[in-house]
């Protein structure tokens, strides 16, 4: 049991990670040690109509056989609106048991609310909205627990049979560089259909001496096998203890696929701390998003609730 609850609490740190970088201002800790989270939601992030307070305690037991504990805070939120919403909630955690859903949560509260505000008056101002006029009501998920999924399979297969090679190199992007405390960071994009292709973009970002001189290349990739439905995916620290493993995490989350990214960082001579991952995934978030590699919701769920994934075996190591 021990173990369970030592890799929920790594996937546990990971999501809010990614959740703090998708999310922005929007996300906040109320009790980081209880972990307990709120994320405001609304239809129309500059001129909202409708808005929701998503409160979520992630208990021990989540991912692996437990969901999350939430509360829906909304004065307008009542009667056979909140069980829909509910229980389209209670579905998606049947479907991804064991996954981390919270994004897939806050996507599909978002859609109902944009649903809403097409079909609907306008909502109340929310800006007005005071404390007091929260709804004080916890709705728990009342579900019958499956056995959780199995761990994902590392499948060490030979790769070129699955997945064809393409020899062209693909067309790589750069993003706009963040700067704290005098570390620099800067996310590259490219699409992928094949190992050899990942190679070939790490091959032609170190041609530039400004990058191979950095004091991390992180990268992760995900490309996806349409013959078997599965994704083929790696990531690589490049000394950065775990930053690889967080990027590809919130590569999972957005549910991009065919996709590399490189996060280069020149390190500053001042210690960052937690807040260096911030930026590392900040800059992948945002030319994912810029480049259109980010899939809609929907698509994201229907992706998680049937995934399988199998990684490459070749691992560099620093």
């Amino acid at each position: 049991m021990a173990e369970v609850d030592v890799g929920n609490d790594q996937k546990q740190n990971e999501e809010i990670e990614a959740m703090a970088a998708i999310y922005g201002e929007e996300w906040c800790a109320i009790d980081d040690t209880a972990k307990i989270f709120c994320i405001r939601i609304s239809d129309d992030i500059d001129d909202p109509k409708w808005t929701v307070c998503l409160q979520v305690n992630l208990p021990n037991e989540y991912p692996g056989t437990a969901p999350p504990v939430y509360q829906l805070n909304a004065p307008w939120l009542k009667g056979q609106e909140r069980a829909d919403l509910t229980n389209s909630l209670e579905e998606i955690y049947i479907k991804n048991i064991g996954e981390s859903i919270l994004y897939l949560w806050v996507e599909k509260i978002r859609d109902v609310l944009i649903q809403k505000s097409l079909t609907e008056e306008p909502g109340p101002d929310v800006k007005k909205k005071t404390e007091e006029e929260k709804v004080k009501r916890e709705d728990k998920l009342t579900v019958k627990y499956h056995q959780p999924k199995t761990a994902v399979r590392t499948l060490n297969l030979n790769i070129s049979e699955r997945v064809p090679e393409i020899e062209e190199l693909p067309p790589i992007d750069h993003g706009v560089p963040i700067t704290d405390r005098r570390s620099t960071f800067q996310a590259h994009v490219a699409p992928v259909v094949c190992p050899k292709q990942v190679k070939m973009v790490l091959a032609k970002l170190y041609e530039n001496k400004k990058i191979a001189s950095a004091t991390h290349n992180i990268y992760a990739y995900r490309i996806y096998c349409e013959d078997k439905q599965t994704f083929l995916q790696d990531c690589e620290d490049d000394g950065e203890t775990a930053a690889g493993g967080r990027l590809l995490h919130l590569m999972e989350i957005l549910n991009v696929k065919n996709v590399m990214v490189v996060v280069s960082r020149w390190y500053g001579g001042i210690l960052l701390g937690p807040d260096r991952f911030k930026h590392i995934n900040n800059c992948a978030r945002n030319i994912l998003v810029e480049k259109n590699f980010t899939s809609s919701p929907e698509e994201s769920s229907k992706s998680l609730g049937k995934k399988k994934v199998k990684k490459d075996k070749k691992r560099s190591e620093h």
